[in-house]
């Protein structure tokens, strides 16, 4: 006689986040001797169950599905119980789940440093060079658009205080652009990383045209992007992370304008992209 059947998962339940989904469900009762779950996923409002859809194996009743980029996606999943002697539960129902649009994809670009990908190699140092940063960019990056090449003129690490190899001390990292006219409609900042400290991220004072607009606190990553720059890659270990919020629009001039960013407190962040996008009327 054959392995009794492991129950169906239920309560499968998602959110969508910038650039990720967020899956959960009920676990099986303890009782069941679980293998892992397998989640099935697919684009669009259906799922089949095969080879072809299983994302992720998972002893966890949670899954992240990341990397998805910044224009929204929908997917539909599916989890299945795979108990320990091999036996196979009932697909769960399914459930379409929308991840949220970032404002790199709805926005105008006003100006931006990156290509919002999951990866940092566009930038100078990358993916493993800071230990040159001190004699590269002894006084920060000022960076102007248009003119400066981000290869050679803008860091894929941005340190703080806490790092040794950068001198103990602030960094400011300033982008300068010009506006032929001030913004109409609403501003949005995107600030993406491909990873940070995993313990002390810290946080950075941001600045427009010389005002202070708010201090950024970052999210711990995994401490790996010092020396790797795709978190795209199949099995990266590399945690990262996003940050878009509305800029006040009567900072914005005509002429040159500058945003800083100024690292005065925890250890590194490792860039994927930065910009300022105007809303679409």
């Amino acid at each position: 006689m054959g392995a009794p059947f492991p129950p169906a998962v239920t309560g499968l339940r998602g959110r969508g986040e910038l650039a990720r989904i967020v899956v959960d469900w009920t676990p099986v009762p303890w009782h069941t001797v679980v293998d892992h779950y397998a989640v099935h996923g697919a684009p669009g409002s259906g799922v089949r169950i095969s080879a072809e859809t299983l994302l992720a194996k998972t002893v966890y009743p949670h899954f992240e599905h990341k990397g998805l980029g910044g224009a929204a996606q929908r997917w539909t999943y599916r989890v299945v119980t795979i108990g320990a002697s091999g036996a196979r539960s009932r697909p769960s129902a399914p459930i379409p789940v929308t991840s949220r649009e970032s404002v790199s994809a709805s926005g105008i670009p006003l100006a931006a440093v990156g290509d919002f990908d999951g990866k940092g190699l566009e930038f100078a140092l990358s993916p493993d060079g800071y230990s040159r940063y001190p004699t590269t960019f002894p006084d920060g990056v000022d960076f102007r658009l248009g003119t400066d090449d981000p290869r050679k003129a803008w860091s894929y690490l941005q340190p703080g205080p806490a790092d040794s190899w950068a001198g103990r001390r602030d960094h400011r990292f300033r982008l300068r652009f010009d506006l032929a006219a001030t913004p109409t409609t609403g501003v949005d900042l995107a600030l993406w990383l491909i990873d940070s400290h995993a313990t002390i991220p810290g946080s950075a004072v941001l600045g427009i045209n010389g005002t202070t607009v708010d201090r950024l606190v970052f999210a711990g990553g995994a401490t790996k992007g010092s020396t790797l720059g795709d978190s795209t890659a199949a099995g990266s270990p590399l945690k990262p992370s996003y940050l878009e919020r509305p800029l006040p629009a009567e900072l914005f001039r005509v002429g040159e304008n500058v945003l800083e960013l100024h690292k005065d407190e925890g250890s590194w962040i490792a860039y994927d992209a930065i910009g300022v996008f105007a809303r679409r009327g």
